[in-house]
């Protein structure tokens, strides 16, 4: 059932074609108190009328749903939270990784790296994994168009691979990785310039030494090879193939590299 406050609050959004509310929007127009309209924004998220994205802000559904929830989508969802903190985003992580065919397995919450939040959330059925980075570290992504509505931006096959890499202890990424690389190289001959360029501007360090090493075993051009290795600081510190292996096996000297996969 549906209260008289509650069914104002959403003719309210509705003749005014508002789809986001904020706390305080609702009280003067409706000669409501700031404890009442709380008590019913509240009310109408518990009854999955409208959504909480963030403290402060819901979205209200163009109509009433029908069955009395209501679930806009992911698109809607995520693209509505980036507004509201004027922040950019991209998904990465395992669901670039289901997405571009590497993994079967569907992740059970949504990995994208902003500008601005961080911090697991919860949206109407959505979780979000939320990554905060540098704008500079967003960047190389492809808007995808939803078949039931709206766009999200994704990370391209290079630069997922890159994030692969780079952050492998979040994705629990390595060295499976390596293998998803390997099947794209073979599958795409100009991949390996792709993923070179996504290195060099998103990679750190480990992850140009890692896909230095990479290309080289799959017999990548020379000149990629070289323009990973001047973009190296010198150094003759070792790091491992597989970072949380033993650092035991063969070395690789171009790229202070321990194969540590046998």
């Amino acid at each position: 059932m549906i209260g008289k406050l509650e069914a104002a609050a959403l003719a309210f959004a509705q003749d005014r074609g508002l789809k986001t509310v904020r706390a305080g929007e609702l009280s003067k127009p409706l000669g409501w108190s700031g404890e009442q309209e709380r008590k019913v924004l509240s009310r109408l998220a518990r009854k999955g009328l409208v959504l909480r994205v963030r403290r402060g802000l819901y979205m209200f559904p163009p109509r009433l749903p029908l069955g009395g929830l209501w679930n806009p989508g992911l698109a809607v969802l995520l693209n509505t939270l980036m507004q509201e903190v004027a922040g950019r985003y991209q998904i990465s992580g395992p669901n670039a990784f289901n997405r571009y065919g590497w993994t079967e397995q569907v992740p059970n919450r949504v990995y994208a790296y902003n500008s601005r939040l961080s911090g697991n959330r919860r949206v109407g059925t959505v979780e979000l994994a939320l990554i905060k980075v540098a704008e500079s570290r967003l960047g190389c992504t492809e808007a995808v168009r939803l078949p039931e509505g709206g766009e999200l931006v994704y990370a391209t096959r290079a630069r997922a691979l890159v994030d692969a890499v780079y952050d492998w202890s979040r994705f629990d990424s390595l060295p499976q990785a390596y293998d998803w690389a390997c099947e794209e190289l073979g599958r795409d001959e100009g991949f390996a310039a792709d993923l070179v360029d996504a290195a060099l501007a998103y990679g750190n360090q480990a992850t140009l030494r890692r896909i230095g090493a990479l290309l080289e075993r799959t017999n990548a051009p020379e000149g990629l090879l070289r323009r990973l290795q001047r973009a190296l600081r010198p150094s003759s510190a070792l790091i491992p193939w597989i970072p949380d292996r033993p650092k035991r096996g063969l070395t690789n000297k171009r790229w202070w590299i321990v194969f540590n996969d046998e």
